[in-house]
């Protein structure tokens, strides 16, 4: 089977936050892509959902992010909101971090919420328990690394995100400035910037109304708009010497309704299974033991064209979670991995109804997907 595999000359967006926190002269980082040095204060702003392909094809609505564009980075796989702030939050790809996934199953735990950090599909709150955020992903972010340096670090983000168990697992370490709006979130990251320091500024809506629309809908058009005036109203308001990068976790693709395969009503899926994780476009499948083969053979006859379907080992030699994969986050990974091809997606519309009935997902190892803007504003 011919595999996607990452291309070792596109960065990652692992390597964003090193980067700017080496060009402000932060000790201890390194400056994996280039940049203008003697930077006084920063911002790596994250716009959750927007694809480099989506920003191209719809720059018009957006000609303030359009006019910023230059590199294009991958976010690795899977390319999903969990693994993708931890990617910023660590500097790491999926195989160190171990958010593998929206969901994954966690030794000794069980399969894991990693948005909600409570038992999928739902359950009692796990982060005070043996699935603490801090333990289940202990490399210090990138936040604390800073922050120890003395230079002010915050994390500018929606309110009801505090405290939760993603921030607390890969987004630790900063002052938490909890917002409510867009014009919040300017005011927020362009005081961080003023004040010297370094910031992590996120943005959900775009990416919700691509889930509920698609991308490229007349909403989503519409909120890109809204995002535009966003990075503008920053930039307007930069101090010299400062640096705002923005970025994103994913890009998105609208699923077509004759490629899509309800894994719960289709029984044979289940033969030999102990487990599913993962979501939409990119699925874990646990097996029992014995069942691994079957299971495989199982799961690309059923699902044929519509996914890449390998074994972990597969999907690790591939370099689909990064160069490296530890001991730890290894068993995250299912013991076979799905990842959808085309516009198909591998619902679950018993156990996930609210996630299967959305038109945009994300997850895979599409270029739509995978691919994101790294758009840089320098003053």
């Amino acid at each position: 089977m011919d595999l996607p595999r990452p291309d070792p000359a596109v960065p990652h967006l692992a390597d964003v936050a090193p980067s700017v926190l080496a060009a402000m002269g932060i000790a201890g980082f390194e400056p994996r892509i280039p940049l203008a040095h003697d930077v006084a204060g920063a911002c790596v702003l994250l716009i959750d959902g927007l694809g480099a392909e989506l920003l191209d094809t719809y720059a018009e609505d957006a000609p303030v992010l359009a006019g910023l564009r230059g590199q294009t980075l991958q976010v690795g796989f899977p390319s999903t909101t969990a693994a993708g702030l931890a990617a910023v939050g660590t500097g790491c790809p999926s195989g160190e971090h171990g958010m593998v996934g929206m969901s994954f199953r966690l030794p000794d735990v069980g399969v894991i919420n990693a948005l909600r950090w409570r038992p999928h599909p739902w359950g009692e709150d796990l982060r005070d328990s043996s699935a603490a955020p801090e333990a289940v992903q202990p490399i210090p972010t990138v936040f604390e690394r800073a922050a120890s340096t003395g230079v002010a670090v915050s994390v500018i983000s929606g309110a009801q995100f505090s405290g939760s168990g993603l921030t607390r697992a890969v987004l630790r370490g900063g002052e938490y400035v909890g917002v409510h709006s867009l014009g919040d979130l300017a005011a927020a990251v362009s005081t961080a910037m003023a004040a010297g320091g370094f910031c992590y500024g996120y943005h959900a809506d775009l990416d919700l109304v691509g889930h509920l629309y698609g991308p490229g809908s007349a909403a989503w058009r519409l909120q890109l708009r809204q995002v535009d005036t966003l990075v503008e109203s920053i930039v307007e308001r930069m101090p010299m010497g400062s640096l705002l990068a923005v970025v994103a976790d994913h890009g998105m693709v609208t699923l077509n309704a004759a490629d899509v395969v309800d894994i719960d009503a289709t029984e044979a899926l289940h033969d030999g299974v102990d487990a599913i994780g993962g979501e939409a476009r990119a699925r874990h499948v646990y097996t029992r033991v014995g069942a691994l083969e079957d299971v495989l053979a199982g799961w690309r006859d059923i699902l044929g064209d519509r996914a890449w379907v390998v074994s972990r080992d597969e999907a690790i030699g591939a370099g689909w979670f990064g160069g490296r994969v530890t001991d730890d986050v290894r068993p995250r990974i299912g013991d076979v991995v799905a990842a959808a091809r085309g516009s198909s997606g591998l619902l679950r519309k018993a156990v996930e109804p609210i996630e299967s009935s959305l038109v945009g997902q994300h997850g895979s190892l599409t270029e739509a997907e995978l691919r994101v803007p790294l758009l840089l504003a320098r003053r």
